[in-house]
């Protein structure tokens, strides 16, 4: 109370709040109708004392109220902010937020395909953008104070994330970097990274969720809560929470056989009273189906939610099945809002399309408060099941990952069907930090009192590592970084080889792999002093017992490799032997369980591949079947003849003889003891030993007796040191060739690529030619190959429908690799040139071999896909959605986005074409106004 303060105190805290009224954090606060956590103001007060900041808080925490700050900083200050972002629809989400608050004509968009009002003070766009700005020494780049860049744990991302690692080294010095960023378990090393190459940067990290999240597991009619009531919640207990028991319990239960065939014995009775069983357990526990578990959260008020299935054709299944169910969230009023909002939104798709595109079956979902959401969808669409959902009038959503990647959809509660997706390569589980990130949706900032997260029952389900899941929050950041071509023509005109080389030592990827040396470097240390004691101990008198040390040892490997070759000789003679063998042979088993007389019934198969009944298998040597004396019938193996074995007689088998009777063995048997009984085998006279013939085992022991510590009374002594020793210094050197491979390892292969980009004459010395000017402004997977292109005259005289197939194959990558059809493609001069590109691909692919640049680690050129070229054909050539989509056999969502991708590269080569004697510039220009139309031309923004 402030008449209980002194005057001195009164006057103290009067003079305090009119400090912060001096701030301009404190009418940046006005602007929100809530109070900020201590997070963001603590991050809001480091930017504003001139600091850069990393903000690591949990999806949905408000950590974009700090990069809101920035952009409000910049406007107070007269400068610039850019605020970026990993993909277009958080931008187009981003600058529509922004302009709300401060106006169109102070806010701009740049994306790949928007540009609305570029030289504002405020300018959101993609993070691709950026670096290429920063590459190109942009003038809009002129006043620029705040960079703010929104998911900035994407540069873990292997396709794209060396791109924000590019941006962060980049930006001049006087730019203040804001990095938002999800919970990540290395948000101090990446911040001491930030503060090595940015300077002075705040870390902030807030692990607590501001709406709690309850996790569940639906099974059957019930819902299990996954942790005991009295555990935490939220907050830092959660990884101490306890799963709860009535769930373990029925995953025993589930998870063991109910029944036993063994039981089988026990009669009919049995049978059936365990078939009961398992009647009245399915009947109880079950997995859930879609339209069942949307009714349940209904019932409970758990809508809207948001089911997470990791399959773009599950989500349209979803969503018919509830359809076919008869579900409806939406009441009279809503459906006719849903109705009103769709048309308004699609009124610019063309009629003729809206049926190809399902239009009408999707708008009958939406009304019903149904939707999918996922990359396949046209953007259109996606963008109008957004707004739907935040606004409320769609309940349940079923969405692929994608949905995840920051798109503001918060709900009430998220299900996971499954927790195992396809990584594309795989089905794998989800890490905890794709679990954080699905679940973090969970809960609305302000609506909701908590959030809920709930996983469906699939038999098998582990609480436990559930549990595991659910309690690890966070994940580490890795760094995805490697050197491209462009890059290394960019930075090397820029700032020459040597500069160049500098800078990507400064890189996240190289501080990460110098971090993990220093490690290693302190027990290289301790080895080393290790070895001083080792040398110490094994200090002779005589002379130099080391010396003497490697030739015992030189003698030991020599014996052991002669050792070796005897074994593999007598182990192939054994198997030679066993080849020549034959139904009827009367043998001796030299050694095993069975050793003794026996009669070979079947020799066996010989060594090598096999097809058996499971496919081709692989057999190390004939496997023999025979009848012991003792009447047991066995197939024999390798191991059973250690040395080469010999008929000692032949035997007749009878025709009748059957392995499964015991009166054939017996008979059989007997016959054999009568036959061969009396028969002693030979001994298998070892041969000499190859040791006793070698001249370098004869020299090594001559030297070693003639050495002056042969004759050492502590000998023995020296040699156990000696032995400590070599094998420190052999666990030493592996130590320091670990150290080596991760030292220098980004500069190193931006040597290779330099070396290659010389020998291509893109580069001489520090010098970028003109080759390599062209090659700075292709920016793509395949920038070498585009530029090669273009030196090669590949695309000249083609048309640019023509033109656009050849640049699909720059960009497009099919979902799945398909290799058992050829794709169809344009005929005449596109195809041509099509079988020149893949050519050329080939010519690099084999320099890149040359120079050892792998695309393994994401480094070079991959094979240019075709897929796409007949679809952007057909497009590029005037013809209707309906026939390119059906031809082509590909989501609208998906045909949109690699056309969007294409008028991207076609873009960049009007820009890098040359100006004189080609037709590329100008019919690239004419591909691009050819693919902007229909559904490829629409747009949200601008």
């Amino acid at each position: 109370m402030t008449e209980d303060l002194t005057p001195a105190e009164a006057y103290a805290a009067a003079r305090a709040r009119n400090a912060e009224q001096a701030t301009a954090l404190a009418p940046f606060r006005e602007m929100y109708e809530f109070g900020l956590d201590p997070f963001q103001i603590e991050a809001c007060q480091a930017l504003e004392a001139g600091k850069g900041v990393l903000v690591a808080a949990p999806t949905g925490s408000g950590k974009t109220i700090v990069g809101e700050f920035a952009v409000h900083l910049a406007l107070r200050q007269g400068r610039k902010c850019f605020y970026t972002t990993p993909i277009k629809a958080l931008s187009n989400q981003k600058y529509a937020d922004l302009v709300k608050r401060y106006g169109a004509d102070k806010v701009g968009l740049l994306t790949g395909d928007n540009s609305v009002n570029s030289e504002a003070p405020v300018v959101v766009m993609t993070t691709e953008v950026l670096r290429n700005m920063l590459y190109a020494g942009s003038q809009t780049l002129s006043g620029l104070g705040y960079v703010v860049m929104d998911e900035v744990h994407y540069l873990s991302d292997r396709f794209r994330g060396a791109v924000w690692e590019e941006v962060i080294i980049h930006l001049p010095e006087s730019v203040t970097l804001v990095s938002l960023s999800a919970t990540v378990s290395n948000a101090e090393e990446f911040g001491d990274w930030l503060d090595t190459v940015r300077g002075d940067t705040e870390v902030i990290v807030s692990e607590s969720r501001p709406v709690p999240l309850w996790q569940h597991v639906l099974a059957g009619r019930r819902m299990y809560d996954l942790f005991e009531e009295e555990s935490d919640h939220g907050g830092r207990a959660a990884s101490r929470r306890e799963v709860n028991p009535d769930l373990m319990r029925l995953a025993r239960t589930e998870n063991t056989r109910t029944y036993n065939p063994r039981e089988r014995r026990r009669g009919k009775m049995v049978r059936e009273a365990d078939r009961e069983r398992e009647r009245r357990q399915r009947s109880r526990i079950w997995t859930p189906g879609r339209p069942e578990v949307i009714e349940r959260l209904d019932a409970e008020g758990l809508l809207p939610a948001i089911t997470f299935i990791f399959s773009r054709a599950g989500c349209e299944a979803a969503v018919q099945q509830c359809l076919y169910a008869g579900l409806r969230l939406n009441n009279d009023e809503a459906r006719l809002r849903v109705r009103e909002i769709v048309e308004a939104r699609t009124a610019s798709i063309p009629d003729e399309d809206l049926h190809v595109l399902g239009y009408y079956e999707w708008l009958e979902a939406l009304e019903r408060g149904i939707a999918a959401h996922h990359a396949g969808m046209l953007p259109t669409f996606k963008e109008v099941v957004e707004e739907l959902f935040v606004r409320g009038l769609v309940k349940a959503v079923f969405a692929t990952e994608t949905l995840a990647l920051g798109i503001n959809m918060p709900a009430r509660s998220v299900v996971l069907e499954k927790l195992v997706k396809w990584n594309g390569e795989q089905h794998a589980d989800i890490t905890p930090g794709e679990y954080t990130q699905l679940t973090g949706r969970a809960g609305r900032r302000g609506i909701d009192v908590e959030g809920h997260a709930v996983v469906l029952w699939q038999r098998g389900l582990d609480p436990g590592h559930l549990a595991g899941l659910a309690g690890t929050r966070t994940y580490p950041l890795r760094s995805s970084f490697k050197p491209s071509y462009n890059m290394a023509v960019n930075l090397v005109d820029q700032f020459g080889r040597h500069r160049s080389r500098e800078l990507l030592e400064t890189s996240f990827a190289q501080f990460q792999a110098d971090r993990s040396v220093v490690g290693i470097s302190r027990q290289v240390q301790r080895n080393e002093e290790g070895l001083d004691g080792y040398r110490e101990g094994m200090t002779c008198h005589l002379g130099d017992f080391e010396e003497y040390a490697q030739l015992r040892r030189d003698l030991k490997d020599r014996e052991t490799e002669l050792a070796k070759q005897g074994a593999a000789q007598r182990r192939a003679q054994a198997a030679a032997s066993l080849e020549r063998l034959k139904a009827g042979d009367v043998i001796h088993v030299p050694t095993g369980k069975f050793a003794g007389l026996a009669l070979v019934l079947d020799p066996g198969i010989p060594a090598g591949r096999t097809n058996g009944h499971r496919g081709f298998e692989q057999h190390d040597g004939p496997r023999p079947l025979v009848l012991t004396a003792e009447r047991q019938v066995k197939r024999l193996a390798s191991i059973d003849f250690p040395v080469p074995v010999e008929a000692l007689e032949r035997m007749r088998i009878p025709r009748s003889f059957n392995p499964r009777s015991p009166q054939s063995r017996r008979d059989l048997a007997s016959a054999l003891r009568t036959k061969a009984g009396h028969i002693n085998p030979e001994r298998h006279r070892r041969d000499r030993s190859a040791a006793a013939d070698d001249r370098e085992i004869a020299r090594l022991r001559t030297e070693l007796r003639a050495h002056p510590c042969h004759g050492c009374d502590e000998r023995e002594d020296h040699a156990r040191w000696a032995e400590r020793y070599h094998r420190l210094q052999r666990d030493t050197r592996q130590l320091e060739r670990r150290i080596e491979g991760r030292t220098n390892t980004i500069a190193r292969t931006f040597d290779r690529i330099v070396a290659l980009l010389t020998e291509l004459d893109y580069l001489r010395g520090d010098s970028v030619t003109e080759n390599g000017k062209r090659l700075a402004r292709l920016y793509g997977e395949l920038d070498l190959l585009a530029s090669e292109c273009l030196r090669d005259g590949v695309w000249e005289g083609l048309t640019p429908p023509e033109l656009a197939a050849c640049v699909s194959a720059l960009v497009f990558e099919a979902r799945q690799a398909d290799d058992a059809v050829a794709p169809k493609l344009p005929t005449g001069n596109a195809k041509a040139a099509l079988g020149e590109m893949v050519r050329i691909w080939g010519r690099l692919d084999a320099l890149e071999e040359e120079f050892k640049i792998n695309q393994a680690e994401g480094v070079g050129q991959r094979e240019p896909d075709l897929g796409f070229a007949w679809a952007v054909y057909q497009w590029a050539s005037d013809k209707s959605l309906d026939e390119v989509l059906r031809e082509a056999e590909m989501p609208a969502g998906d045909f949109v986005r690699w056309c969007k991708q294409v008028i991207d590269v076609l873009g960049q080569i009007a820009a890098a074409a040359p100006k004189e004697n080609s037709t590329v510039a100008k019919n690239a220009r004419k591909a691009v106004d050819s693919l902007l139309r229909g559904v490829v031309a629409y747009s949200s923004v601008g």
